[in-house]
């Protein structure tokens, strides 16, 4: 960044070149089961963000006398589940791990009750909306700007269980 010779650099410039060089992520979506496993009816499909893309970042800019630093944080976690079903989570969702039970609800899940057969290439495309509260601060001064979104989408095939009858 250019400035003339005894010029005051204006803070608010150097968080715009510091905002501009946030690099936020893409969501990384994650579910149990793991795709392309299918999600059955009528049982919780846990949904969540993998941690490496559900953190704060930070990006500063500055000049001879003057350092802004902008920072973004993901707020919440809006998901559209593909069947017309869409809820907000306050963080990424909780991951699921071996020895949980897979049949109980975590905080950021959704049951499916139609199976996906009928959607384009048979798959129910699940979308998650991150929004980031970006605030800056440096020069004796701070502000905030309007919050950002990033979204990633994936498949998920939802299929009834077929059931075995072991009795002879």
């Amino acid at each position: 960044m250019w400035i003339a010779d005894a010029q005051s650099p204006d803070p608010t410039v150097l968080a715009r070149s510091a905002i501009s060089r946030l690099d936020l992520p893409v969501p990384a979506i994650r579910a149990n089961p793991a795709p392309p496993a299918a999600q059955l009816l009528n049982v919780p499909t846990w949904l969540w963000l993998d941690g490496s893309s559900y953190r704060a970042r930070s990006a500063t800019a500055s000049v001879p006398g003057l350092s802004v630093t902008a920072t973004a944080s993901p707020t919440k976690v809006r998901w559209s589940t593909g069947d017309g079903a869409s809820f907000t989570c306050s963080g990424a969702g909780m991951p699921w791990r071996a020895g949980m039970d897979p049949a109980a609800a975590s905080n950021c899940s959704h049951t499916y009750k139609v199976p996906s057969s009928g959607q384009p290439g048979g798959v129910y495309e699940v979308r998650a909306t991150v929004t980031w509260e970006i605030g800056w601060v440096g020069g004796g001064t701070s502000g905030s700007v309007d919050p950002v979104t990033t979204t990633a989408t994936v498949p998920l095939r939802v299929q009834r269980s077929s059931a075995l009858n072991g009795a002879g």
